[in-house]
């Protein structure tokens, strides 16, 4: 009995050693510095591993020590069992006398967490070891568990909404998420559609127009990985809320802010909000879908992000060349039409979180989180929703136990007597934890190869669809340039005296010319160039110029009133006696554009958008009969073969031509990369997973489109030549992935 009574004090002191070293790397864990809250938690873990040992201890004792007599000193006791033992003879030895070791002794200072002495370090080394391959045993066992719950619960899940259905609740569905889909469309467009007006408002040099351009991608690529982890942990519907709400304020607010590094600053934070949509929109979609119709709905949806785009062309050719839709407020504050169209282009996102407030969570979700009689509701609702309005109110949602996964058990709450801030710190922070841990889980050793694959696809995608998106519009732009360059008058050496010019001047190069006494009165410069000029006695008064400029020239006595002729645009150029009364102040948004320029552009993204109609419909129809595979690889491939029309492409009609046909070919991949990526990660993990993906396509996109752009005018080799490639790569990689067609949702 001496024997094992020191052993069982060997083993508790062990335990108890290996559980505080465990206890002390939760701290770690939750944060440093985190104060008595941490401590409590920490001591609280100590505590419930000690109790778990004293039971397991005591049912040891119960059945007896072997080896040893059943009427002896220790017969039928444990070491606490043991009720005579203050009578126990000289062989039950106790703590205080013979036995007794002095490196397994717990002293009362270590439970409070004093350091121990240095004795018995190499026992609670192996104490330490043994606690921690419990602990990774206890773990992959509990992983075991919750795969086994989660596939019954997939073959359950699917056979309830067999049961529920598909009617009026997925299709009211469909609508709301939808207007979210369509929200995330419409901030694609809404930066490039106002620049060339918003850089006249805001006297934007080229480095900031390209970062104003490119800020939008960067803040969805942050918001698709932020919400998309959010959403495994906290709940589909409550996080896409969060992420509209943080859409449309900061698009109200970037209608009305002034400054560049203002407006700079609302466009990211709306980009981050509205960087949620995609990856949550078709989670939440897809788990309230049977397996035989979630691609053929989830590609239909996918069309509310080409409604999106039309929207955003639609308003913008009703809206932004209307100049006449302003007002400004002396030269400090100036509302025009761009910031009208800003503002109704944040509508979607109002309107989609007014209608998400209807709709109730993923029943999936909380089966996933163990809130069994939540999910039930929800799916009592889809169940009776679709019964009334196909006519059978009287059937019975029949369903009365669903599966649920099994939990991991929490650390202790903090007490009451913690402050405010320390608790909200440690929910952020295990928060935090929590959703880092299983974006990790994306790229354990049974998601790694799928991971990467998806990876290569979705980088490969993105960068070539982007990248072609906005070089299509840049080369239009370029022909445009060069048509109205060919049309440019040049005069030489011309004598000009007593004459007013009143009229607008445009798209003209005067040279080596000479003017007199001359008044140019209440006109418009556009594209004015002179050069080696001399203005002697002249007025100008009331111009409002664009594109202009005076190089080599030389003023005597000219008067300058009420003029947007600032130094910059005299280059290099001689000022005598020459005097400027009453410059035009800031940046003013003048009407010298030529509007027939903005409607093409509107146009041309118009029916780009549109373009993708067809490509959308026949998705939809063969994305379950062909399977998404089939539908990734062959999209990609067609694609590919058309970027080489693409060198035909020397006008704006064969543009605009070559543009349609690689929107209406490439939706149907991006269709069937949407319902893949979906169906290939469980549910708990399945946002998580999509954000990231996500967050890499937008990546991809500002490479493509930094990339792309840099070529526009040079040659058209280099864009060919990258965008076939990286779809002939995708499309070769998304052959190897799996195909999820007929499977029940993870």
């Amino acid at each position: 009995m001496d024997d094992d009574g020191g052993q069982y004090r060997d083993n508790r002191s062990d335990f108890i050693r290996g559980a505080k070293d465990i206890a002390k790397v939760a701290k770690k864990q939750v944060g440093k510095k985190m104060g008595r809250g941490v401590d409590k938690m920490a001591d609280e873990y100590t505590r419930r591993s000690y109790k778990r040992f004293e039971e397991e201890d005591d049912d040891e004792d119960y059945a007896g020590v072997p080896g040893e007599d059943a009427a002896g000193g220790g017969g039928g006791g444990g070491y606490y069992r043991n009720d005579s033992r203050a009578n126990a003879d000289d062989d039950a030895h106790s703590d205080s006398t013979e036995g007794h070791d002095e490196d397994d002794e717990i002293y009362e200072g270590e439970y409070q967490g004093i350091p121990r002495g240095e004795s018995g370090k190499a026992d609670g080394e192996a104490a330490r070891a043994q606690v921690q391959a419990q602990h990774f045993r206890d773990l992959s066992a509990y992983e075991g568990e919750r795969r086994k719950d989660q596939e019954e619960l997939a073959q359950q899940y699917e056979s309830i909404l067999q049961e529920c259905g598909h009617g009026k609740f997925q299709w009211t569905l469909y609508f709301v998420l939808g207007l979210a889909l369509m929200a995330d469309g419409v901030e694609i467009f809404v930066v490039g559609f106002v620049l060339p007006f918003a850089e006249k408002d805001m006297c934007l040099s080229e480095p900031n127009k390209g970062m104003l351009g490119l800020i939008v991608y960067l803040g969805m690529m942050v918001g698709a990985f932020v919400w998309g982890g959010l959403a495994d942990r906290i709940g589909r519907r409550q996080t896409l809320l969060i992420s509209l709400s943080i859409n449309s304020v900061f698009a109200f607010f970037s209608s009305f802010v002034q400054g560049y590094s203002s407006f700079l600053f609302c466009r990211l934070a709306s980009g981050v909000g509205i960087g949620g949509s995609i990856p949550i929109v078709f989670s939440y979609y897809s788990e309230f879908l049977a397996q035989e119709k979630r691609g053929e709905h989830l590609s239909w949806l996918c069309m509310f992000w080409m409604i999106g785009g039309i929207y955003a062309s639609a308003m913008a050719w009703a809206i932004i060349p209307h100049y006449g839709w302003s007002f400004q407020m002396g030269s400090a504050y100036q509302f025009h039409s761009w910031r009208v169209f800003v503002l109704v282009c944040a509508f979607p996102a109002v309107a989609a979180i007014s209608a998400l407030t209807t709709m109730p969570e993923s029943p999936r979700f909380y089966l996933e989180n163990g809130k069994h009689d939540e999910a039930w509701m929800i799916l009592k609702q889809v169940h009776d929703t679709n019964m009334r309005a196909k006519g059978y109110p009287e059937r019975v949602f029949s369903v009365t136990t669903i599966k649920t996964v099994k939990q991991m058990d929490e650390l202790a709450e903090l007490g009451d007597g913690a402050a405010w801030h320390q608790k909200w710190r440690i929910k952020l922070t295990s928060l935090f934890h929590q959703v880092w841990s299983n974006f990790l889980t994306v790229f354990s050793p049974e998601y790694r190869r799928t991971t990467y694959m998806m990876m290569a696809v979705w980088f490969s995608m993105s960068f070539s669809y982007y990248g072609l998106t906005v070089w299509f519009p840049d080369m239009i732009k370029y022909l445009q340039k060069q048509e109205y360059a060919s049309r440019t008058k040049v005069f030489v050496k011309e004598k000009v005296e007593h004459v007013t010019f009143n009229f607008t001047l445009e798209n003209q190069v005067h040279r080596q010319g000479e003017y007199f006494n001359d008044k140019f009165m209440n006109l418009k410069m556009r594209s004015m160039i002179f050069e080696d000029s001399l203005f002697e006695e002249c007025y100008f008064e009331d111009i409002t110029s664009s594109n202009t400029f005076f190089k080599n020239c030389t003023f005597i006595a000219t008067l300058f009133y009420n003029t947007d002729l600032f130094k910059y645009r005299l280059v290099n150029s001689r000022l005598i006696n020459s005097t400027f009364l009453h410059n035009k102040e800031g940046c003013l948004l003048s009407d010298v554009s030529d509007e027939n320029n903005a409607y093409m552009v509107y146009f041309v993204s118009f029916l780009g958008t549109l373009a993708v109609l067809p490509g959308n419909i026949v998705s939809a129809l063969l994305m379950d009969k062909i399977g998404r595979l089939r539908m990734l690889a062959g999209s990609s491939v067609i694609s590919c073969i058309s970027c080489f029309f693409l060198s035909f492409g020397n006008s704006e009609s064969a543009m605009i031509a070559l543009l349609c046909l690689f929107g209406g070919i490439s939706i149907a991949s991006w269709n069937a990369l949407d319902v893949l990526t979906v169906e290939l990660y469980p549910s708990d993990k399945r946002t998580t997973a999509f954000g990231f993906l996500n967050a890499l396509c937008k990546l991809a996109a500002v490479l493509g489109i930094s990339i792309f752009t840099s070529f526009v005018g040079i040659t058209k080799a280099v864009p060919i030549l990258f965008a076939s490639g990286a779809l002939a790569a995708g499309s070769f990689l998304a052959l190897k992935l799996p195909e999820t067609r007929g499977q029940v949702l993870q």
